[in-house]
């Protein structure tokens, strides 16, 4: 098996331009090939729900680069199983040490909202789609799409805090890469993981993924 998690750049996969020569020389090839995008390469649908089969329409340098990268996978003969990853969370990388010391903002954008995976779960697909394999598409998020000032209010609810203060978009002081993750509204199903791989999430929604974290700290 091989996994690929190297992101694309200009000129394209960096680990498809190294593996598959090498394959190619060796005349071996894997029986389960598996390629983490990400579901950036919607592009933005305003709040609106997107599948497997929803156009690919990125509005990102980062997502058209993954376009290209997944299409120059597809075009090879090979059982590729593609995971588009949403936003990433788990310990070490949550809300709660900017909350705890003070330098969170629930930033304001009305109808904003994100999809968003625990890295257990990533590794629960993964290993669900070695187990039984399945070549094809599928998106990697949880059940319940939220609006990142939800996410900040309970993990200030879990530390007994004040909620962070609230900052109107417009007015936010954001970094360029920052600023482009809300230039995309969109709900992304997952039923194909459940359907196809048997995959049960540890964590549903980000209310059990973060009261997890918060118990193991």
């Amino acid at each position: 098996a091989v996994l690929i998690t190297a992101p694309p750049g200009p000129e394209g996969c960096p680990a498809l331009q190294q593996i598959v020569p090498a394959l190619a020389r060796s005349g071996a090839f894997p029986d389960w090939i598996g390629y983490l995008s990400t579901t950036g390469v919607y592009g933005d649908h305003q709040g609106g729900w997107v599948d497997e089969t929803t156009p690919l329409t990125p509005s990102t340098q980062r997502g058209l680069q993954r376009v290209r990268a997944e299409a120059e996978w597809q075009s090879l003969d090979l059982p590729l199983h593609i995971f588009r990853i949403a936003g990433i969370y788990g310990p070490g990388r949550g809300p709660f040490e900017k909350v705890r010391d003070g330098t969170a903002r629930r930033i304001l954008k009305p109808g904003q909202v994100f999809s968003r995976i625990h890295v257990d779960d990533i590794a629960n697909v993964l290993h669900a789609a070695l187990v039984r394999p399945h070549p094809g598409i599928y998106n990697v998020c949880d059940d319940d799409p939220a609006s990142p000032e939800d996410i900040l209010g309970l993990a200030a609810e879990l530390l007994g805090l004040p909620p962070p203060p609230i900052v109107p978009y417009e007015e936010a002081d954001m970094t360029p890469l920052a600023r482009s993750f809300y230039a995309e509204n969109k709900r992304v199903r997952n039923d194909r993981i459940k359907t196809v791989l048997g995959v049960k999430l540890d964590y549903p929604t980000y209310r059990e993924g973060l009261e997890a974290i918060f118990k193991g700290r």
